[in-house]
């Protein structure tokens, strides 16, 4: 069975991943081969993150690794918070503090819509791939739901009347732009086993 590092010290992230991959691979986080600090997302994409953070545990541990990088991309805000998203409201920041910055910025606009959109870049033996999942929605005007992490509470996927923190992990999971990304990895893994 394939062990994959998945380069994240984000146990949101490694739980719902754990629960989307089941049995397909072995995953195991950056933390269980010893690292224990931070990689630096100095990118400018989505895309440049995710393959800046596979590319350091690949290079440091010699293993095959991956990374995600996710973003909330709002249209009436020209694609913010985008690549920013986890530090929207600035440094060390909350949770909570980037969902009242969004709300804040979009008290009196009335376009709404958003999307998530998730890239993962994989290091398997030395060959790169990317991999991609997306989900639109809008933001809401006030946070609902307590599950979930991140700008859940606020963004409502489209054809659902409950916002991602309202879901249940089952549930989100079935439809998350993580959940996609994670999905074209796992086809992709299956069809190029050893």
């Amino acid at each position: 069975m394939e062990k994959l590092v998945f380069a994240s010290g984000n146990a949101h992230k490694l739980k719902e991943l754990r629960d989307k991959v089941g049995n397909s691979f072995v995953l195991i986080s950056m933390r269980e081969i010893g690292f224990k600090g931070e990689i630096e997302e100095y990118g400018k994409t989505l895309e440049e993150n995710a393959e800046i953070k596979a590319r350091f545990i690949h290079d440091h541990y010699g293993v095959n690794a991956f990374a995600d990088d996710s973003g909330l991309e709002i249209d009436a805000l020209n694609g913010e918070p985008g690549v920013y998203s986890a530090r929207f409201a600035g440094p060390g920041c909350s949770f909570d503090d980037n969902n009242q910055k969004v709300l804040k910025l979009m008290k009196d606009i009335e376009l709404r819509t958003a999307r998530f959109r998730t890239v993962i870049h994989l290091i398997l033996n030395g060959e790169h791939y990317r991999f991609q999942g997306a989900i639109e929605g809008t933001i809401t005007k006030e946070h609902s739901g307590s599950e979930g992490f991140g700008y859940d509470p606020i963004f409502q996927p489209s054809g659902y009347s409950l916002t991602f923190a309202q879901m249940d992990l089952d549930q989100k999971n079935q439809i998350s732009h993580r959940a996609k990304a994670v999905e074209s990895l796992i086809t992709f893994l299956r069809e190029n086993a050893s």
